[in-house]
């Protein structure tokens, strides 16, 4: 299933001219007068007879445009290529706006092994942007066609740096290297055919893929699962013959001075069980586990990138389905630890997986509990297909969003609205699995805020992350985005880890 090969990464210097790769990357801003070419290796008069000709031929600087050119006299490289990095000026650039055009120029040159990058990469953050970008964007999926790909993304990529001799460079092409690893695995995961992958094949992958990674994992089979009463799995998962499992992925360093626990969101394929869903796009349905594929690989990479931290992943597996022994509309289920839910809508299963999850993560009594999962459509509506909502304690919130934001990617603080909580109320239950329409995303969070445990009488700092946009890409492709999964979160969730770890 993880089937992306890595990607070598390489530093030199500016100065590239006896640099042979099959094609040299060069970066074009859309300037307010015309297109502008940024960070040229090229002597001033090829410069000057480049940037002449740019809007003669076609180049606006625009994001994700990418024109090639025959090579000229000054480069080894078979083709030119020239990115756009949109409305900057060169002095403005963000690291994002580069990790994009790096990405956009990494997964539109399929094909070509071997791809130099001169962009305007002047100092160590700036490079690492490149760097990430490359590893993102450098990605295909063509698991389940019966021949090979023809074309495939690069193999080896180098970045032209005026940091190339700064001592810090290689740790950061090593950390884009395993962010890049874990973000594609992640892709690979959620574009898996869900026949293909389903909670048991699941789990299976991820005990494979982590012999070897210094990590420990648990998988808790259906038997378990019913014998110690985990029944927001058992009733998902009910209408399935692919039955539940709950793993447990664990990465415990001994110098270790804090704990970080994630849970995600599993549920392999999401027909809405009973509650069905119409059936026009239910295809998409298969990335519905999206939120535990980020969170198996975010721990991975955390483990790769040896952070001082403790992280212990919860993946809550559960295929839902339409079947004889499914979950009815009425049913009242007994979540892990004894709280009884009322399931009023069968197609609000993950909080109900979720609710498990975030029960026996706390029992473990870790300093940050974060849940992430593609949980509801209200999210969509109220930030869009490329912004996760984030709710829960107001300090781990906003760490989170300051993490997402330093990592490139997009995030956003959102209220729990006290008087959410009374429309979750039930009248033969605990709880009730839905309550007021509007605000859905934040009901939802509501709703799992129910199953966050306590220290001492204080409850564990939490957050929630909803993806359900930002996983799952059925548009066009964007700069290191491509079609279908993205492996959202994993560099935010990568971010908050490292800023935990390195806090006194």
């Amino acid at each position: 299933m993880i089937n992306s090969s890595d990607l070598k990464l390489t530093a030199v210097s500016t100065d590239i001219k006896r640099i042979g790769a099959g094609a040299l990357v060069l970066g074009v801003v859309k300037g307010t007068d015309g297109p502008v070419l940024v960070a040229s290796p090229f002597s001033v008069k090829v410069t000057e007879t480049l940037q002449d000709s740019l809007t003669a031929l076609g180049v606006t600087g625009k994001a994700d445009e990418l024109v090639r050119f025959a090579a000229n006299a000054e480069m080894k490289a078979d083709i030119l290529v020239l990115v756009g990095l949109g409305s900057f000026e060169e002095s403005t650039l963000s690291d994002e706006a580069l990790r994009r055009a790096a990405g956009s120029a990494a997964r539109q040159l399929t094909g070509v092994n071997t791809i130099l990058f001169a962009l305007p990469a002047a100092t160590l953050s700036q490079a690492a942007a490149v760097a990430e970008g490359i590893t993102f964007g450098a990605y295909h999926f063509n698991n389940h066609r019966s021949t090979p790909a023809t074309k495939l993304p690069l193999s080896e990529a180098i970045i032209a740096t005026a940091a190339s001799a700064d001592k810090d460079l290689p740790a950061a092409l090593k950390r884009a290297a395993i962010l890049g690893r874990a973000v594609r695995a992640t892709r690979d995961l959620v574009n898996t055919a869900p026949n293909v992958l389903y909670p048991e094949s699941f789990a299976q992958e991820v005990k494979d893929t982590t012999k070897g990674a210094g990590l420990k994992v648990t998988i808790i089979d259906e038997k378990k699962l019913e014998k110690d009463g985990y029944g927001g799995l058992m009733g998902v998962g009910g209408g399935s013959v692919r039955k539940p499992r709950m793993v447990k992925v664990e990465y415990s360093p001994a110098k270790a001075t804090k704990h970080l626990a994630l849970v995600g969101k599993g549920i392999t394929f999401d027909t809405g069980g009973i509650s069905i869903k119409p059936a026009a796009g239910m295809h998409a349905m298969k990335s519905d586990m999206a939120g535990a594929a980020t969170v198996f690989q975010t721990v991975t990479a955390i483990a790769a990138l040896d952070l001082p931290i403790k992280v212990t992943g919860w993946l809550c597996l559960a295929e839902n389905m339409p079947g004889g022994a499914a979950t009815r509309p009425g049913d009242v289920i007994t979540m892990f630890g004894g709280k009884t839910v009322e399931v009023l809508n069968t197609d609000a299963e993950g909080r109900l997986v979720m609710g498990d999850g975030l029960a026996a993560a706390s029992l473990e009594k870790p300093d940050a509990l974060i849940d992430i999962a593609t949980l509801t459509g209200a999210q969509m509506v109220a930030l869009g297909l490329r912004t996760a909502g984030i709710m829960g304690d107001d300090t781990l919130r906003d760490a989170v969003v300051t993490a997402a934001t330093r990592a490139g990617e997009g995030a956003w603080a959102m209220p729990l609205p006290e008087e959410l909580r009374a429309t979750i109320d039930s009248q033969v239950a605990d709880l009730a699995n839905i309550g007021e329409r509007m605000g859905g995303m934040m009901t939802a969070a509501v709703f799992l805020n129910e199953f966050v445990g306590e220290v001492d009488g204080v409850k564990i700092p939490w957050a929630h992350m909803d993806i359900a946009g930002p996983a799952f890409n059925e548009s066009a492709p964007f700069g290191y985005t491509h079609k279908n999964g993205t492996g959202s979160s994993v560099r935010t969730l990568v971010a908050l880890a490292e800023e935990m770890s390195a806090a006194k």
